[in-house]
């Protein structure tokens, strides 16, 4: 999504990187904007049509997708949850880090249009066949029966849908529960930090040394531990806790929030882009992965939606706020160690909170 938005503006505000066949001629009076009064209310529409696709992007494709692929697994997967959030996780980002390399290639040769035109051709025809044919359906709840003799048991790692969890208590047991608001808070806190280390990273990079080309290398170590980390944590969640997992995602946020301030070219970066990777891909694994162990899987969907909803807001604030305390101290370095008390103050809290008692696992028939 951001290699399409910036390639589209670039395009928008250089025609030159426009190519031809994607705009109709240009001509010199074009450009006499005044005497010209009836293009007012077609450059308002395009505007609006340009703002409600972005929109929509953001709604149905960052927020609704990647939210559903994750509440999918838990929904139909019994054992070894972790590592299938895990896989699933790993492979989103693996895309979403090399879809861009394919797509400036397609920009380039055939315009922006063009692009926009293959990736929503591609939508339908891919993702719209699997949503409607590729899922088995959610059946109803069975009649009371005996229980199954040990060899009729169902396989807890067939892909069928389970039927609703009751007893874990749905979305009014969730927001009840400390643990859920810890879970909400670290997504939120690493999407708020996440968001404006990103958008500011050439800039804030580059008052510690960095050239432009140096501080966007560090997104590649940053991929890469992200990816693994994400893997590891997925099978480490199916064995242990997930509170040291949560812990020590908040310890990885604190240092890369320290090393962001204090950090100069070389090994320093490298490290500075593996602990922001190792973060950020750890704490979201663990909340994919805890709501459904903690609360089931019957009103997961709504639970995972707040949740979605808390970082969302993060990463709308995040950006503006490091902007304003560059503004105001001149530097990025006393905002960064000011923001490391979000993070250490959720490791105190999920320390502390009591962890809730898992949620029977659902058991698919057959």
């Amino acid at each position: 999504l951001d290699q399409q938005e910036t390639s589209l503006r670039a395009g928008l505000r250089d025609p030159a990187r426009t190519p031809p066949g994607d705009d109709p001629p240009r001509h010199d009076h074009d450009d006499v904007a005044p005497s010209r009064p009836h293009r007012a209310p077609v450059i308002g529409v395009s505007r609006c049509a340009l703002t409600a696709g972005f929109i929509g992007i953001r709604l149905a494709g960052q927020g609704a997708l990647t939210l559903a692929a994750t509440t999918l697994v838990a929904y139909y997967v019994g054992r070894r949850l972790g590592t299938a959030i895990g896989l699933v996780t790993a492979t989103g980002s693996a895309a979403i880090s090399l879809a861009p390399i394919g797509l400036e290639i397609l920009i380039a040769e055939h315009g922006y249009r063009t692009a926009w035109l293959v990736q929503g051709f591609a939508v339908w025809l891919i993702l719209t066949p699997l949503a409607l044919w590729g899922l088995p359906r959610r059946p109803g709840a069975p009649p009371a029966a005996e229980p199954p003799e040990p060899q009729d048991r169902p396989d807890p790692t067939a892909l069928e849908p389970p039927h609703p969890q009751p007893a874990a208590g749905g979305v009014a047991a969730a927001v009840r529960s400390a643990m859920f608001w810890a879970l909400a808070g670290g997504v939120g806190v690493l999407s708020l930090i996440g968001t404006a280390l990103t958008f500011h990273q050439i800039d804030l990079l580059g008052e510690r040394g960095l050239t432009p080309t140096q501080a966007a290398a560090t997104f590649l170590p940053q991929t890469v531990a992200g990816l693994a980390c994400t893997l590891l944590v997925g099978v480490l969640l199916d064995r242990v806790s997930p509170r040291p997992v949560m812990i020590g995602s908040m310890l990885a946020l604190a240092a890369a929030l320290v090393s962001a301030g204090h950090l100069g070219p070389g090994w320093g970066a490298v490290a500075y882009g593996v602990v922001l990777g190792v973060a950020g891909n750890s704490f979201r694994t663990v909340e994919a992965a805890a709501m459904p162990r903690y609360f089931g899987t019957d009103a997961v969907g709504a639970i995972r939606g707040i949740v979605h909803a808390v970082t969302v807001a993060g990463s709308a604030v995040g950006p503006l706020l490091l902007a304003l305390g560059h503004s105001v101290a001149g530097s990025y370095r006393p905002l960064l160690l000011a923001l490391t008390a979000l993070p250490l103050t959720l490791i105190v809290a999920i320390a502390l909170v009591p962890e809730p008692r898992p949620a029977a696992v659902a058991s698919a028939p057959r």
